[in-house]
């Protein structure tokens, strides 16, 4: 399995570094989120295909990693393609200025040992000999249908809303978006618990714990929430109010 990771590793660099040249041609770094998302469902559905655990464990695990990457990959990339530059991106080229493509290239390179980080539970799963039960098997799947449906639909509705020209410049208080700032993150992060599920019983079970704090860390303190709402804040005279009476991260009704 190390095997596995470790050439992954080194199969990661070199996508990133190509993505790096195409974000230099497009003007659109946010290429490098398609590059992670679909870059973690490789590496950990080659470690299912590997892994040396249960055979059922190791298909479920493959096919709940491999739908959870197609999705989100695909969403953001056709995003990157109709849209421009997300906000992020777009304060990191102005607050870099001409040092941005050094620092890019590192950020690239970061992305691709986060991709194969994130593929770390899988693994875990992968090898994980005792037999899956029908019971964890349902609370598995239906962990992964309600964060993945939740992502989805907090997505679709957020793109409904931006495709109206009467809301632009506005906050999207709609739906899901009405009880959290950030659903399609929250339920981004309870996705990552649906191989802590799996991988029990597992030697090193505890390494599956890798994937929901680290998202939670990255999602609340890093790339997540700070660089999206201080975009935000500066973009929409509304989101301050929006701020003050509406959950940052876990759905929950809105204060009055």
């Amino acid at each position: 399995m190390v095997a596995i990771l470790g050439g992954g590793l080194v199969v990661m660099a070199v996508v990133m570094v190509l993505l790096w040249f195409v974000q230099r041609r497009t003007a659109n770094a946010g290429i490098v989120d398609v590059g992670w998302s679909l870059g973690v469902g490789v590496v950990a559905v080659a470690c299912t295909v590997a892994g040396s655990g249960d055979p059922m464990r190791r298909l479920l695990a493959g096919v709940l990693v491999g739908g959870w990457s197609l999705r989100l990959g695909l969403y953001i990339l056709r995003r990157v393609l109709a849209e421009e530059e997300d906000g992020r991106y777009r304060r990191l080229r102005q607050q870099w200025g001409a040092g941005f493509q050094r620092r890019a290239f590192v950020f690239f390179q970061l992305q691709a040992l986060f991709a194969v980080a994130f593929a770390v539970p899988v693994a875990v799963v992968a090898s994980n000999a005792r037999p899956v039960s029908a019971a964890e098997a349902m609370v598995a799947v239906g962990l992964w249908l309600v964060a993945i449906g939740g992502e989805a639909l907090a997505d679709r509705q957020l793109a409904a809303f931006r495709g109206q020209p009467a809301n632009r410049g506005r906050t999207c208080r709609q739906g899901l978006w009405r009880y959290s700032r950030h659903p399609n993150y929250f339920f981004e992060w309870l996705h990552w618990w649906t191989y802590v599920l799996l991988a029990a019983g597992a030697p090193l079970w505890w390494l599956s714990l890798l994937g929901p704090l680290a998202m939670l860390v990255f999602l609340l303190a890093v790339t997540g929430v700070p660089a999206t709402e201080a975009q935000a804040a500066a973009s929409r005279p509304d989101y301050r109010d929006y701020q003050r009476t509406t959950s940052a991260f876990i759905p929950w009704p809105p204060k009055r």
